[in-house]
């Protein structure tokens, strides 16, 4: 394993994907576990992505985390899906997390929606509410965080939740990432909590494995900081780390 720091952001290195993930969560664990002597309880968003596989499990296996003193939420959701659409990044995140763990509450966007705005009105009202402490992420082939693409991403958002058109970079992932069969079948839109909603929670975990995340790694950690790498913020932040296995560290 190899650690270093670039800007702000520390930076670690695994050999795999699950020694990856494993490390990423007993460091979220402990963390959890920090926050809750000093609060009644915690908020928590989280991504949806095959990405977070390991991750996700690792933390739904940890039987020290205290569950019942948190507020899940997720980061990013799709518009004009079916509210049961497997792709559905609340259902993900339910059978992977939400669903097997006594969470104090979970609330989800909702994908089918009649009005996608006022639904990203809604929850980012409750995000407003709720400030997160803990945001566990990755990051996408294009540098997104959530669905803030290049074309869409403003690091100076007013917004907490918006919605977004997805570039074609951002919608050709979810088919490498067996998601969807073909480019037609992903949506064209979707509600995403926005980048200061995300860098202003106290403490991310980006959790980001696999060779088709290599140039974005590069660019996140190499390239100027700037809207046209959303995930480059992640430099400016006091309280964040960066997850890499041996295939997404491959041009660093």
């Amino acid at each position: 394993m190899k650690k270093f720091n670039c800007d702000k952001l520390r930076v670690e290195i695994y050999e795999s994907r699950a020694e990856m993930g494993d490390a990423a969560a007993r460091d979220i664990s402990k963390k959890i576990a920090d926050l809750l002597k000093i609060k009644d309880t915690i908020n928590m968003i989280f991504a949806a992505a095959p990405s977070q596989n390991e991750v996700l499990a690792a933390l739904a296996a940890d039987k020290s985390i205290n569950w019942s003193r948190i507020n899940a939420f997720h980061m990013d959701e799709y518009v004009g899906l079916p509210s049961d659409a497997p792709q559905g990044f609340g259902n993900f995140l339910r059978d992977r997390l939400f669903g097997l763990v006594p969470l104090k509450s979970a609330s989800y966007i909702d994908c089918s929606a009649a009005d996608a705005h006022e639904e990203a009105e809604r929850y980012g009202t409750l995000l407003w509410k709720n400030p997160p402490d803990i945001v566990v992420m990755g990051i996408g082939e294009n540098g997104h965080i959530a669905f803030n693409d290049p074309p869409v991403a403003d690091f100076n958002d007013k917004k907490a939740a918006k919605v977004v058109a997805l570039d074609e970079v951002c919608r050709n992932q979810q088919v490498n990432d067996g998601c969807f069969e073909k480019l037609s079948d992903v949506p064209t839109h979707a509600i995403t909590l926005t980048v200061p909603t995300l860098v202003g929670a106290d403490h991310l975990f980006c959790i980001v494995p696999a060779k088709t995340k290599a140039k974005a790694v590069k660019n996140t950690l190499y390239g100027s900081i700037g809207e046209h790498c959303p995930a480059s913020v992640l430099r400016t932040h006091g309280n964040a780390t960066l997850y890499l296995d041996s295939d997404s560290a491959s041009l660093i």
